[in-house]
């Protein structure tokens, strides 16, 4: 990268800088990180990338690309990570309850799939509670429209998926993606690219950076493809943007996004409260309204059983990453208690 960037072409904002120490102005340099390593990070400063040791007793888990550090340059040494202003992540662990890192401080996601076996509405509304939940803005690209006889009908399929919910058919090898896309890859925003392997990501990330990654065919039985991207990174974009690429995600798990899933089928959620028991659960019980508006076709009840699928898998991982922080402050308890017994 030989062009000069400022910390606001980076994406730093009032945000960021309301964290900084009084103490840390001007002594300490603000990196973006566009990489995680299994023992340092790449990122990207002012002056240049930087890679960096990370912060003692943090692992390159707990790290994601888009984070904002505080570092000593000079050092090649992590100081500290600053909040972050979104976060999108996915259950990926319900015995251990774990959650993976998909992205921070993203603006956008761009839900990409294309119009043929792989698209499917249940993964896509997975999607929506994910960037719904760290309050992102989605928008679904459908590409191979020219795959298809019928492109308007996966459009009219993802359009149903939410209310004004951005769906835009692309044609990444032919058309102007950037123009396409232009509301969501100005100065400073940030965008994700999230999809299966063989969608087209890979393509569309060409388009968008100018790059010339090599891409993957497709397996002609399910469309499904061999994985391009290997890792996360960030992207700077002729536009002024900046764009987090992530590997293809089959299994996109949920953990602790009720309030994206919510949103992300509206239609029933503004109406629970009207049920007659408190704990509804949408199954024939008496007085309930959300199946009163299934009967009255104002609820489409795949969409319901697809809903209390994935409230029932959010409420169990939930349960599980609680159990799993409270198994570990007990363990805490237990080995501070050791240690000072032993330090009598």
């Amino acid at each position: 990268m030989t062009q000069t960037l400022t910390i606001a072409d980076l994406g730093w904002s009032a945000f960021y800088n309301s964290q900084l120490e009084i103490d840390e102005i001007g002594t300490v340099t603000p990196a973006r990180v566009s990489s995680v390593h299994r023992t340092r990070i790449a990122t990207f400063t002012e002056n240049g990338p930087v890679d960096l040791a990370l912060e003692a007793g943090l692992s390159t888990g707990e790290i994601a690309v888009g984070d904002w550090v505080l570092c000593d340059p000079d050092a090649a040494r992590m100081i500290r990570r600053l909040d972050r202003q979104s976060t999108l992540q996915r259950g990926s662990d319900y015995v251990h309850g774990d959650r993976q890192l998909i992205a921070s401080n993203v603006d956008t996601l761009f839900i990409t799939t294309s119009c043929n076996a792989d698209f499917n509405v249940a993964r896509l509304e997975r999607y929506l509670a994910l960037a719904h939940d760290a309050e992102v803005t989605p928008v679904i690209l459908l590409t191979k429209a020219d795959h298809t006889d019928d492109p308007d009908s996966y459009i009219t399929q993802a359009r149903a998926l939410g209310r004004n919910l951005e769906v835009i058919a692309l044609d990444a090898l032919h058309g102007d993606v950037s123009e396409a896309l232009g509301p969501w890859i100005g100065k400073g925003q940030t965008v994700a690219l999230a999809g299966s392997s063989g969608v087209g990501k890979t393509t569309l990330a060409n388009a968008l950076t100018g790059g010339h990654a090599a891409t993957q065919g497709i397996r002609e039985d399910d469309a499904r493809g061999r994985h391009t991207t290997t890792g996360r990174s960030l992207h700077r974009l002729p536009t002024g943007g900046w764009l987090i690429d992530t590997p293809g995600m089959r299994g996109l798990g949920v953990a602790d996004v009720a309030i994206g899933i919510a949103a992300t089928f509206p239609e029933i959620s503004e109406i629970e409260g009207n049920c007659h028991f408190r704990n509804c659960k949408h199954d024939g019980e008496p007085g309930c309204a959300v199946q009163a508006a299934v009967a009255a076709d104002e609820v489409d009840p795949e969409r319901l059983k697809r809903f209390k699928k994935l409230i029932r898998e959010d409420a169990m991982a939930t349960e599980t990453i609680a159990q799993a922080h409270a198994r570990g402050r007990k363990f805490g308890k237990i080995v501070k208690a050791a240690t000072k017994k032993k330090g009598r």
